[in-house]
């Protein structure tokens, strides 16, 4: 009997341990800044879950359209466990709040989510890089997270397609919007404040 009860003890630890390496811990900042940060884990079922959609991709156009998706599934399980629910489009939006998020939040948390997704396996056509700077005038200057297409999505172009996965456009758990970075250099994007 003493056998079989440190068995089942045996298993059920083994069993803990297996889905503590499974799930995913990632920081996500935010207050401006990133004034604030908070670590978030992600349930294995529930990221292998955003997993499973990006495999859908079959092509680098659709893995990012998926990836916009992805993005925003993970900002709203992000908010089951920071106050970033509060978070809106742009700056003004979410006026004071506490969980308010910059663009500077943004493109730190939507790069640490795309790493996340690339060291899983979850993007075969892109690559994630360094966040972007845009500035306009003297004052105002925007960031975003960036991801390259890999040079076998690229079809030999010299310079592999870059695009900029910018969340804060949108509401906490909205996909995000992906653009061509030269087309956000320019200023694309919707119209927020």
């Amino acid at each position: 009997m003493k056998c079989r009860v440190l068995l089942v003890l045996l298993l059920a630890w083994c069993a803990s341990a297996v889905a503590e390496s499974r799930e995913a811990r990632v920081e996500v900042c935010f207050n401006y800044g990133c004034l604030s940060r908070w670590p978030v884990v992600f349930e294995p079922l529930r990221l292998d879950g955003v997993l499973l959609m990006l495999e859908r991709a079959e092509s680098a156009a659709g893995e990012r359209q998926l990836l916009a998706l992805a993005i925003g599934e993970l900002y709203a399980q992000a908010a089951e466990q920071t106050p970033i629910g509060r978070d809106r489009g742009g700056n003004y939006a979410d006026d004071t709040a506490f969980g308010r998020m910059d663009c500077i939040d943004h493109s730190t948390t939507t790069t640490a989510f795309l790493k996340l997704l690339e060291q899983r396996g979850g993007l075969r056509w892109h690559r994630v890089l360094e966040p972007a700077r845009r500035v306009r005038g003297v004052v105002f200057q925007h960031f975003s997270a960036v991801i390259e297409e890999l040079p076998v999505a690229a079809q030999g172009r010299q310079e592999p397609p870059r695009y900029v996965v910018d969340s804060w456009f949108v509401d906490n758990g909205k996909p995000a919007v992906i653009l061509p970075l030269d087309a956000w250099m320019e200023g694309e994007g919707p119209d927020v404040e």
